[in-house]
């Protein structure tokens, strides 16, 4: 067995680039890969997964205490993919080699590889294989990969959905082997027959033997505007198909029938361009009547949305005709021996499927109440949860329960599809196989309803549907796609099913094992002490993901659908997911009785660490990862692991998100996971000594970023990665205190933290001058330079090898539509204020002074950083660039001593024109401050801004008069220039212009 005093590979080395690489891209697989079983937010990749764990079972062999016949084995065992190592250096760059080369997802059921793996774990654990337990286990990344390798494996999870993941994967998927995926396709096909048959009526072919696949529907308010009253369909997008070969739009013809409102009429055409296409109706819940123009403001959209409980049903008279509602804009087929997509009107027999199955619904109900209301309502009533209706905003749109995000015909569908599942697994004479087929036909349903309900989207581009669940948010769909779940295509039945067991096949041989699954509190772990030799863990992300209240969209219908749900889960009937005892944080709002505040999840993460800490072994080693993007966030989670008793002995970043995700785009969002490898502090761990930690800690820091920027890692990625290193020397005391005996807290640690790595980004980027600055001597540039410089380092992508992921920290707020116009934001590069300040204050910049047209605009705790072209006014006043550059010329080509005053005010000679500049160059509205920078030109950023806008307008006399002076005054200009050159992202409009202006700097 590994003794206690012996490192593992993951507290001295780990191949960074390799498996960020390999990470990166399997979160591209859409299909056969285990993530696609049923969704489940913020999922680690497996690769990742996989390769930090043989990263702490395996010891290190440079390390003294590291057990001998574990070297010689391991040097016999990895001949079988490599040539033999000759010392322990080179078994160390081996064993590395194979961690990487391994995370790649195509050798994950090489049998060889998978050998290797396996006798490598047991040759580092001699006895029994090593016990892997997750507390947090959510989707069963980790404990999947630990059974992979050959370890035993716990995992619970509070969250009843992700308990049935977990059950599915790790218990049912390993016991039947792949004779379950038959299963599941046998008893999958006789349920979508069943159903089809039943549902016949609903669905109807066309005339022409075409088969509907989908319908396009919008939501409809009245325009509320005197002498109109028209129905406005509510559409984000008049686009069908977006193919470049293949264009179909919608066309809206205003027609005004005499003595009644306008009416909207629509036809389907074939666009020539992009400017064929009118905009959509409805953006930000303000919409826009077709018929007279007015646009109706977003509270009385709202309002009339809410009085038809969210709008998804269309409304018919007696006589069958509809009135209201809804609207279908156009349905799409499949045409027999035909390829492709078509797209049609709606017609009447379209509408009168519709009220049938509206007709059906109300018959299941009237039956339920009839039968005294024994059971579960057949539709879910269960009340949708108003503590995060930041993120789940549809109740305020009237859709209050989660039946209400159904259309009635879907309603009908999934009640149907519900009964089918347990009649067909009932009907199946093997007991357990009948078990795991349930439970996963349960999943198919589920990823049916992800697809199939009245707010789900079109994309046009693919002529699919988009799954509702595809950020962490539950957001307004003006318009929806109705899926057809019987159907063979895209959001049917057919599709969920054979996915899953797609899934179920790649998930390869585990060697003989299947995990144990508990529903469990992680701050009341089932497990006794000292029983684990890993404690491998990824907690709640803060306030970044509302778990247990998307669980609840899926929960409702699984209560509905898997006959033991609820005893296989611990849940109760008629309630949703445990919120209670859920450790994360609430977003705060007028209307949340919600306290899950950031105090309670420390306190709570403590005790989940305490916990942690109980169950694992003395040999044992522990991991956690982290993703979130706060500073809070980061701070509130390793408060409470310090504070649980453990101390951090590794960091390392992976590569796991995509840079194209929603909340990626021109912010600073994490492309990687911070993986922090600890162990539990030993109950004789010294006091720190204040003084002694504080030189450590620039120059472990300074090696650490050294070595991650080497690796590929940027920008916020290398922020949150460089806190593990430094917490290694923290956390290692049992606490930390000054000369005079005070003892130092960890927010005051963190603060320090940041100061060293925004002074040795600063560094690293403007030079030595900078480190002279820190150190009281001259040659330092201005503040409002190095906070640019500061802001675009921290905006730094990190290179994860590939484009491919899901997000897996934080969504957009979802009282906002799908698909807000680029047009209405803000241009520039956004941070949070948090991650700003934190590095603003321990280098002394006055963040309020450069507000208001100066350098950055802050709202709603982001802060942007204006373009260059929104500073043009600040730079040149009311007479603009040309009159600036038209005087520079002037003063240049006369050689006269007035270009000082204009381009240099800062100068003590040229005091006097600073002064009269200084009145007219700021823009509108500003109020006059003692403390406001100089005139235009003072700073070096201004001047560097005035020549990349001279280079804009193509005013080249100009630019040579100011690259000519700032030659003659000193090296700064060019410094800054080459340095934001260098950090501007490629591709941006700053760069284009900083590298034109720089080829005409004289050589």
């Amino acid at each position: 067995m590994v003794v206690r005093e012996c490192k593992r590979l993951a507290e001295v080395d780990f191949p960074i680039a390799a498996v960020s690489q390999h990470a990166a891209r399997e979160k591209s697989i859409r299909h056969g890969h285990p993530s696609t079983l049923h969704l489940w937010w913020a999922r680690r990749p497996l690769a990742s997964s996989r390769a930090v764990l043989l990263a702490l079972l395996l010891p290190d062999p440079c390390d003294a205490a590291c057990p001998k016949p574990f070297t010689a084995r391991a040097c016999e065992i990895l001949t079988a993919v490599r040539q033999r190592p000759a010392d322990a250096a080179e078994l160390r760059k081996a064993l590395i080699w194979f961690i990487g080369t391994f995370a790649d997802w195509n050798l994950s059921a090489d049998p060889t590889y998978l050998r290797v793996a396996r006798e490598l774990v047991r040759a580092a654990h001699p006895g029994e294989a090593p016990l892997v337990v997750d507390p947090f286990a959510g989707g069963g990344s980790i404990p999947l990969e630990a059974l992979r390798v050959g370890c035993e494996a716990f995992a619970s999870d509070l969250n009843p959905v992700a308990c049935l993941i977990l059950k599915v994967m790790l218990e049912e998927i390993p016991r039947h082997g792949p004779g379950l995926a038959e299963e599941l396709r046998r008893v999958g096909g006789e349920v979508k027959a069943a159903a089809e048959k039943e549902l016949s009526d609903l669905y109807p072919p066309d005339p022409d033997g075409a088969a509907p696949i989908a319908y396009l529907w919008a939501r409809t308010v009245r325009c509320e505007a005197p002498n109109c009253g028209a129905e406005i369909p509510l559409l984000r997008s008049f686009w069908l198909c977006r193919k470049p070969k293949r264009r179909r739009a919608l066309r809206a013809a205003v027609a005004r029938p005499a003595g009644e409102p306008p009416r909207v009429d629509l036809e389907v055409f074939e666009p020539a361009s992009e400017r064929d296409v009118r905009a959509g109706t409805v953006t930000r819940a303000k919409a826009a009547c077709p018929c007279c123009g007015v646009v109706l403001p977003p509270e009385r959209v709202r309002t009339q949305l809410a009085a038809q409980r969210g709008g998804a049903d269309a409304v018919f008279d007696e006589a069958g005709r509809r009135i209201g509602g809804a609207r279908l804009t156009a349905v799409v087929t499949l045409r027999p021996g035909e390829t492709g997509r078509h797209y049609r009107v709606a017609a009447d027999a379209d509408y009168a499927a519709v009220r049938a199955a509206q007709a059906r619904l109300a018959g299941i109900l009237d039956e339920w109440e009839r039968g005294g209301k024994q059971g579960l309502c057949p539709v879910p009533d269960e009340p949708i949860s108003l503590n995060e209706i930041r993120r789940i905003s549809v109740p305020i749109y009237g859709m209050t329960t989660w039946g209400d995000l159904f259309s009635a015909r879907q309603k009908v569908t999934l009640e149907k599809l519900g009964k089918t599942v347990a009649n067909e697994c009932a009907a199946t004479s093997e007991a357990q196989i009948a078990h795991a087929t349930n439970f996963l036909l349960g999943i198919a349903v589920d990823k049916t309803c992800d697809l199939g309900n009245a707010l789900t989207t079109w994309k046009p581009d693919a002529e699919c549907p988009v799954h509702l669940l595809a950020r962490q948010a539950i957001g307004m769909a003006w318009d929806f796609c109705e899926s057809v779940p019987t159907c063979d295509s895209s959001g049917s039945f057919l599709s969920a099913y054979q996915r899953s067991a797609d899934a179920i096949d790649s998930i390869g041989d585990l060697g003989s094992k299947f995990g144990q699954v508990q529903s469990a509190d992680a701050r009341k772990h089932p497990l006794p002490d000292s029983g684990a030799n890993v404690w491998f863990t990824d907690p709640p992300y803060y306030d970044a993901v509302p778990y247990a209240h998307l669980a609840d969209f899926f929960f409702v219908w699984l209560m509905r659908t898997v006959v033991d749900f609820a005893t296989s889960t611990g849940s109760r009937s008629g309630e949703t997911t445990p919120k209670e005892h859920e450790i994360v944080v609430d977003r705060p709002h007028r209307i949340s009785t919600s306290e899950k505040t950031p105090k309670y999840y420390e306190e709570e993460m403590k005790n989940a660490f305490i916990e942690g800490r109980r169950v694992l072994g003395d040999d044992g080693v522990g991991s956690v990862v982290f993703a979130h993007k706060t500073t809070e966030g980061w701070e509130a989670l390793l408060s409470g692991m310090i504070q649980g008793g453990w101390t951090i002995t590794g960091s390392w970043p992976i590569a796991t998100e995509m840079g194209t995700r929603l909340n990626a785009r021109d912010t600073a969002s994490l492309a990687t996971s911070i993986h922090l490898v600890c162990r539990p502090r030993p109950d004789d761990a010294p006091v720190g000594d204040w003084a002694v930690v504080l030189r450590e800690l620039p120059e472990r820091v300074g090696e650490w970023m050294e070595r991650l920027q080497g690796e590929g890692v940027r920008g916020a990625d290398l922020v949150f990665a460089c806190i593990g290193p430094a917490l290694e020397i923290f956390s290692r005391y049992a606490q930390v205190e000054t000369a005079d005996g005070g003892e130092v807290g960890l927010p005051a640690y963190l603060e320090r933290v940041w100061e060293v790595v925004g002074r040795t980004a600063l560094e690293n980027v403007l030079g030595a001058a900078e480190a002279q600055a820190r150190n009281g001597l001259a040659g330092a540039l201005e503040e409002d330079a190095r906070l640019t410089a500061l802001f675009l380092w921290t905006l730094q992508a990190t290179d994860a090898g590939a484009d491919a992921g899901d997000a897996g920290d934080g969504a957009r707020d979802a009282d906002e539509d799908d698909e807000t116009p680029s047009g209405g934001k803000a241009q520039g590069f956004a941070l949070v204020f948090d991650v700003v300040r934190r590095f603003a204050q321990p280098l002394g910049i006055d963040l309020p002074k450069w507000e208001k047209k100066r350098t950055i605009e802050t709202k709603k705790g982001v802060v942007r950083l204006l373009p260059v072209a929104e500073r043009a006014q600040r730079l040149f006043g009311a007479r603009g660039a040309q009159a600036v550059a038209a005087r520079l010329e002037r003063e240049a080509a006369a050689g006269t001593d007035p270009l000082q005053g204009l381009l240099f005010p800062d100068r003590p000679e040229t005091a006097a024109v600073a002064a009269r500049e200084r009145r007219p160059r700021y823009g509108d509205g500003d109020d006059p401050a003692d403390d406001r920078p100089p005139a235009p030109g003072a700073t070096t950023l201004d001047r560097v801004h005035t020549g990349m806008l001279f280079q804009a307008g193509g005013q080249t006399n100009a630019l040579h008069a100011l690259l000519k002076a700032e030659r003659e005054r000193g090296p700064d200009f060019l410094r800054l220039s080459n340095a934001l050159s260098a950090l501007y992202p490629r591709g941006s409009e700053e760069k284009r212009l900083l590298d034109a202006m720089l080829l005409a700097v004289p050589r």
